[in-house]
């Protein structure tokens, strides 16, 4: 099995507050960006925090046929955490997962960032 995961932490992101606050833009965000990056969408679910007068942040998880994506917003902190997996027999998926990653960045313009990158599945390394 062919694994690659990417772990990171986004600090002061100078993205628009509503990204941070709001599911349905979040959610959109994840979406369109696993379909960029030639993920397959299998299932999701989103999650308010807080209520319309006093958002709380948000998280959701993305299955993929490739693996999962899960994010967890903090916007009183202006920060984002992610996890991206992608894993395959046949091929080496970590293109796409970088490519998501890329857009995430993008999308969320962190001012810092804490990233840890993993090889997963191959039983005959250390």
């Amino acid at each position: 099995m062919k694994g690659f995961q990417i772990i990171a932490d986004f600090h002061n992101c100078a993205c628009d507050e509503a990204l941070l606050q709001q599911v349905a833009r979040l959610e959109s965000v994840c979406l369109g960006a696993c379909k960029h990056a030639g993920l397959t969408v299998v299932t999701q679910a989103f999650h308010q925090f807080g209520d319309s007068e006093h958002p709380g942040g948000a998280t959701g998880a993305v299955v993929l046929a490739e693996s999962h994506l899960a994010v967890h917003s903090w916007p009183e902190l202006r920060a984002v955490t992610l996890d991206i997996y992608v894993c395959n027999v046949n091929q080496d998926n970590g293109e796409r997962a970088k490519a998501l990653y890329d857009m995430l960045y993008t999308a969320f313009q962190p001012g810092q960032v804490k990233t840890q990158t993993l090889r997963r599945g191959d039983l005959n390394q250390p």
